[in-house]
């Protein structure tokens, strides 16, 4: 999935949407009434409402948030099976603008048998959203950690960072956890009175379908998983599993450039023009091809193989190979600052995620170590960003890491590509595992993150399962699609005072 930005914010609004979205109720929202569903603003050929619910679980007669809700109405009424919930994962990516773009992702057989329906998570775009001032964002440390005082700086700053969002947002940025959108989801069933409700999770997605599907397992009629989220790794099983699959996926580049003349620098050393790249990021002498008065530090040479894994864009990944060897290219225009910006990643990733660290030392110790076993992609720059901003996070960790219960609903279908640079394929398997008997595996053996849409054979067993919630035969697979040239555009790496920050470090929206 390609990252997105998030929608920016003018400081006068996060006034306007604490007063409009955050609001002290007379009585309980734990059994919400009716949606009342108008045209949405965006796009009148889809209903739009809001969702009323508790803030604080613990607290059912205090301060509520207004979730926002999008749905796309079954196309064949006659036929309708039910509503299917989708979320497009992130933490922080948009379920309206998911279902309001649905008709591009979907199949037609699926639009015309259930209503889509997607909602913004608690904190995430128009429900709410946790910001912060824009130059804090903007002065943030570079996302690389060489030293003990680097350390302390990071740290340091994540705190100030902390303190900003949550005053900007208020109480709702202490209960932006997924064990707290899954309640919201079953809040959300309960408003369009369905018995049951199928799901459709993309990446950090399939966290909340785990957890809703444990919390509620009699309201699942069918659980899709795309690109699987597994809640049970630690610190270094996190770090070191995305390292790797960054890395298998920059092998499986280098040997479509081997075997494919559409490679730009197909015939080539790629591992030693890769090699020579590596070392000018060190020195700082590195060239971006994309602006020519930039150098690009270490952190984002590798985001641009990184990013270019999503897709995934290889051709344009060999271009820049190209490019930045020969040092060509042009330069770009700044773009123009704002007040505050949306910064949501964080704050829910560090309420899901515990990940201590003792000090520099320890940190140093692990990513050495975990350099050590990926030549070309010695971290994924996704968990870097990921887990740096957690450092010395005050307060406690809402939802922290454990395992799944065996699956108590129906047949589950999980869904992973073999070589995904963001979600590793064994944490497929180790969910399916976890999920026990009711849990079906299906392999896409290709590349990419997210796998629904890759090919027919995916897109078939998927939609067959939601229509029939008959799951694919056990070992099932789909053979893999290679990336075509055509609509390929060029990769920009992104910038380390912000992009590791705010936009980059996710498992986004999708395709």
């Amino acid at each position: 999935m390609r990252a997105k930005t998030r929608p920016i914010l003018a400081a006068f609004l996060i006034v306007l949407a604490t007063v409009a979205s955050i609001t002290a109720p007379a009585q309980a929202a734990s059994r919400p009434g009716p949606l009342r569903w108008q045209p949405c603003a965006e796009d009148p050929t889809a209903q739009c409402a809001t969702l009323t619910v508790p803030i604080d679980r613990a607290q059912p007669y205090g301060p509520t948030v207004a979730v926002a809700v999008a749905r796309r109405p079954a196309g064949d009424p006659a036929r309708r099976i039910g509503t299917l919930v989708v979320n497009p994962g992130g933490p922080g990516g948009s379920g309206v603008d998911f279902t309001l773009t649905s008709a591009s992702f979907f199949s037609a057989e699926l639009r015309d048998r259930f209503d889509i329906v997607g909602f913004d998570p608690r904190g995430v775009s128009r429900s709410h959203p946790v910001v912060c001032t824009t130059t804090l964002l903007t002065a943030a440390p570079p996302p690389t950690i060489d030293s003990a005082p680097g350390y302390a700086t990071f740290v340091a700053y994540n705190r100030r960072l902390a303190a900003d969002c949550a005053g900007h947002t208020g109480p709702l940025y202490d209960h932006v956890d997924t064990l707290s959108v899954a309640r919201d989801l079953e809040a959300l069933r309960v408003a369009l009175g369905e018995e049951q409700v199928s799901f459709y999770g993309a990446s950090y997605g399939t966290l909340l379908g785990e957890q809703y599907a444990e919390l509620y397992p009699r309201r699942i009629r069918a659980l899709v998983l795309d690109s699987v989220m597994d809640h049970t790794v630690d610190l270094d099983g996190f770090l070191g599993a995305e390292a790797a699959t960054a890395q298998d996926s920059f092998d499986e580049f280098v040997a479509w450039c081997a075997r494919s003349t559409e490679c730009a620098v197909h015939g080539q050393d790629v591992r030693k023009l890769w090699a020579g790249l590596l070392t000018a990021a060190r020195r700082g002498t590195l060239r971006d091809p994309n602006d020519t008065a930039y150098r690009l530090t270490l952190y984002e040479l590798v985001s641009v193989a990184f990013t270019s894994m999503y897709d995934p864009q290889w051709h344009s990944l060999g271009i820049f190979i190209k490019d930045a060897t020969a040092g060509t290219g042009t330069r770009l225009a700044r773009a123009a600052p704002v007040d505050v910006s949306e910064h949501n990643f964080h704050a829910a990733f560090c309420d899901d995620w515990a990940m201590p660290v003792a000090g520099y030392a320890e940190l140093r110790a692990r990513l050495d170590r975990i350099a050590r076993t990926g030549p070309q992609m010695p971290f994924s720059p996704l968990a870097l960003t990921s887990a740096y901003g957690c450092l010395g996070r005050p307060g406690v960790v809402n939802n922290p890491q454990r395992a799944l219960s065996p699956a108590r609903t129906g047949p589950v279908l999980l869904v992973n590509a073999r070589h995904d640079p963001a979600t590793p394929y064994p944490w497929a398997q180790h969910v399916a595992a976890q999920l026990g008997p009711a849990a079906s595996l299906l392999t896409y053996e290709g590349w990419g993150h997210t796998v629904y849409g890759r090919s027919d054979c995916v897109g078939g067993r998927v939609d067959h399962y939601l229509l029939t919630v008959e799951p694919p035969p056990a070992g099932a697979s789909c053979p893999g699609v290679e990336p075509k040239a055509a609509g390929v555009g060029s990769i920009a790496p992104r910038r380390s005072s912000r992009a590791g920050r705010n936009d980059h470090a996710r498992w986004a929206t999708v395709r």
